[in-house]
């Protein structure tokens, strides 16, 4: 089966076919963060015992791994850091053609055995990037056969743009599993082949001759399976609680940026994710948004945008991005990940976490939304009385209307199913129960229980 480079090819046809379909363009759309193609007969895991995540940030870990130039940092928030280059290479930029020459350190983590054999893996990561320095993030996995796949780029990274463009890379394949912008996918699921084990590596580069080094908190990834499903049991609402979480719309933005996908139904994503960091309490500087128009309201919404794009995706909907941007706020820890039923988010609110959903839906399927949508991320900000889902809906026309009740049943299967069927009447991909999760790198006693809770340590 020939398959296209990137799920943006795909997302974007099927907002094509929806608008024709229902003469309206999808007001939520191109979240292009939130849908991703499925391998031929199956689709993204949701059950969280068919979801394994696993990570290293502590002294341990990363003395656990092999490092070569690397040096693991003790202290509040252990890290890893250039000790003393191993190297240099030179690296053509394919969004700019600029060539620059880096001094680079690699790590290696030891082989992880997922207790999931997965067809699914998204690697995360949490960085701190300095001018002069990015990381590239690599997954090489066992499969089921006993076969290794090549080394695989799941990205190319810096919180800045000044020095490399942050990028996936596509056309990655070894004629088993491919790399669909930042999700590794076992192209033939039905045939049984999974990946059993993985590795991930690190390379740091930096400025040559400088004393600069990038410092990674945290590096770790999600492999899921589950079979395919159109519907799921419905939760029993078991919490009544909202989080103050504060309310940015997309759609104001509509036109601004063209550079970083125009604004609007483009910006689902790092909407969602400035809700939740400001929650946090984080927010940038009034000179970090120097360079935006001091005519647009909520600027803090067009720079989460600049620095999540991904300039092979076009877009700002790459999950990983998303996290690493919000980890680069002040002793801010973020993961991507998959839940397995609104009890897990039920457990995350009571200990006052919120969570960035990613779903796909017709307008008909999620009474109150007023549209449809190939891809859409929202912020769970709570839950009623009566168990409904209150959202942050950032595809809403002012931040004022934000705030949205949904349908508990409607809601949870929007999230977690793993098919559906689109404006077209054909099959697609669901969400299959992504979500990104932003918390504290110093969880309180009851958060870090929460957190353990749904998989994340």
């Amino acid at each position: 089966m020939n398959r296209p480079t990137s799920r943006r090819t795909v997302l974007t046809a099927a907002l094509a076919v929806a608008a024709a379909a229902t003469g309206t363009a999808s007001s939520a759309g191109s979240a292009a963060a939130a849908v991703r193609p499925a391998a031929p007969g199956h689709a993204p895991a949701a059950a969280a015992s068919l979801v394994d995540n696993r990570s290293w940030s502590t002294y341990t870990d990363w003395r656990s791994g092999s490092g070569d130039g690397t040096r693991a940092m003790a202290g509040r928030r252990p890290g890893l850091v250039i000790a003393a280059p191993r190297g240099r290479t030179d690296y053509t930029d394919p969004h700019t053609g600029k060539t620059a020459t880096w001094e680079y350190a690699t790590w290696i983590s030891p082989r992880h055995l997922s207790a999931v054999p997965a067809t699914e893996v998204i690697a995360s990561w949490n960085a701190h990037t300095p001018a002069g320095t990015w990381i590239q993030i690599e997954l090489s996995g066992r499969y089921s056969d006993a076969t290794d796949t090549p080394w695989y780029v799941m990205g190319r990274w810096a919180a800045g743009d000044g020095d490399i463009r942050r990028t996936s890379v596509d056309d990655q394949t070894d004629g088993k599993s491919s790399i669909w912008t930042d999700t590794f996918s076992v192209d033939d699921a039905a045939s049984g082949l999974r990946l059993v084990s993985y590795r991930l590596r690190l390379t740091l580069y930096r400025t040559p001759g400088s004393r600069l080094t990038p410092t990674v908190w945290r590096l770790g990834a999600m492999a899921s399976d589950i079979p395919d499903r159109f519907t799921v049991e419905p939760s029993v609402p078991g919490l009544a609680r909202e989080l103050p979480v504060p309310r940015f719309s997309q759609s104001v933005h509509a036109g601004q940026y063209p550079e970083y996908d125009n604004g609007g139904e483009a910006w689902c994503s790092p909407t969602s994710s400035q809700m939740i960091i400001e929650y946090w309490g984080r927010k940038p500087s009034a000179e970090d948004l120097a360079w935006v128009n001091p005519d647009i309201a909520d600027p803090q919404v067009c720079h989460a945008a600049r620095f999540t794009y991904d300039y092979q995706y076009e877009g700002c909907g790459n999950w990983p991005f998303n996290a690493a941007y919000a980890a680069t706020y002040d002793d801010m820890s973020a993961v991507v990940t998959r839940l397995s039923s609104l009890t897990d988010l039920e457990t995350l609110i009571r200990a006052g976490i919120p969570a960035i959903t990613s779903q796909s839906f017709l307008k008909q399927e999620l009474t109150g939304a007023g549209y449809g949508t190939s891809g859409h991320l929202m912020t769970v900000i709570g839950f009623t009385e009566d168990g409904d889902v209150i959202a942050n809906d950032p595809a809403s026309p002012n931040d004022e209307a934000v705030r949205r009740v949904y349908k508990r049943h409607e809601w949870e299967t929007i999230w977690l199913r793993t098919k559906r069927y689109n404006a077209s009447g054909n099959v697609s991909s669901g969400t299959g129960g992504v979500c990104y999760l932003y918390f504290p790198a110093h969880p309180t006693p009851a958060q870090r229980r929460a957190l353990k809770a749904v998989g994340i340590c």
